[in-house]
């Protein structure tokens, strides 16, 4: 069986592609970007590129017999002044330019488009990891609330219109106001700002109320960047004193499904796979 190319940033979402791919007796080549090595991963063989050397990337890639690629976990935007380019990245540049002014899913187009010509099948992470990916309806914890079906359909709505202009995936509505949007800083960090919010505005421990929405931007390259949630994401959720997470069933992979569960019980929060075709 030929290896699985998996080109792997920071987080648990590359880790569980890997083991997922071993379970299934599938060997995995893995091509960490420099600066953003996964340490669960250091002993998982293959190569390290930097982000700027995509000739070394194919390379690797080829080397290894791969034909089918995954792309997993968290690399940012890199600084292009900075990126050293070996010849095949120096030809690539241009491109890469033009699409970054156009937001970060026209980045990756670009390096999927590149890889799609050199051969290779680019696959969703969901395909490698079938158990991730969110079904619909209640998923762990109490049903929803009316009030909280409300504020996740707005909110929905709102991470919507933010997906059409890249702009991020999250969105946190609370009795019908908008709490917070995801941006650059990502899922974890925006929780921090909600619950630093003043409680009039927000739930708490006792009293819960508001929800989380995170869902994949409308017109996205479903096999790059689906929207993520994990343990972490669920005691933040907790922490901002809102009522529960939800994710667009389908579209978001949830990583470590029972330990979410688990903790969404715990902590009295509720994971929800919404439809967005009945909910915005």
């Amino acid at each position: 069986m030929e290896p699985l190319g998996l080109i792997a940033g920071l987080g648990d979402l590359p880790v569980q592609v890997y083991q997922a791919a071993k379970d299934d007796g599938r060997p995995v080549h893995v091509v960490r970007i420099a600066g953003f090595e996964e340490p669960a991963l250091a002993d998982a063989g293959g190569d390290t590129v930097g982000a700027g050397e995509i000739g070394k990337l194919l390379k690797s890639l080829k080397g290894a017999g791969c034909k089918d690629v995954v792309f997993a976990g968290i690399v940012k935007r890199p600084a292009f002044d900075k990126l050293r380019l070996d010849m095949r990245g120096a030809r690539l540049l241009p491109k890469v330019l033009a699409a970054a002014k156009k937001g970060d899913d026209a980045l990756l187009r670009v390096i999927v488009d590149m890889l799609d010509d050199e051969g290779f099948t680019v696959r969703g992470a969901e395909e490698a990891t079938a158990s991730l990916l969110a079904s619909q309806g209640l998923i762990g914890g109490s049903a929803p609330t009316q009030q909280d079906m409300s504020d996740l359909s707005k909110a929905a709505k709102v991470a919507g219109v933010m997906g059409d202009l890249d702009i991020g995936q999250g969105c946190i509505v609370c009795d019908g106001l908008v709490l917070a949007v995801e941006a650059q800083e990502g899922t974890d960090q925006m929780l921090q700002r909600c619950a630093s919010l003043p409680v009039e505005l927000r739930g708490t421990a006792d009293q819960r109320r508001g929800v989380l929405v995170k869902r994949a931007k409308p017109g996205q390259d479903r096999r790059i960047d689906l929207p993520t949630a994990g343990v972490s994401t669920i005691e933040g959720v907790a922490a901002a004193g809102l009522s529960g997470l939800a994710v667009e069933a389908g579209g978001a992979l949830l990583l470590d499904r029972k330990s979410m569960i688990e903790r969404a019980a715990d902590l009295g929060v509720f994971i929800y796979g919404f439809d967005p075709e009945t909910e915005t």
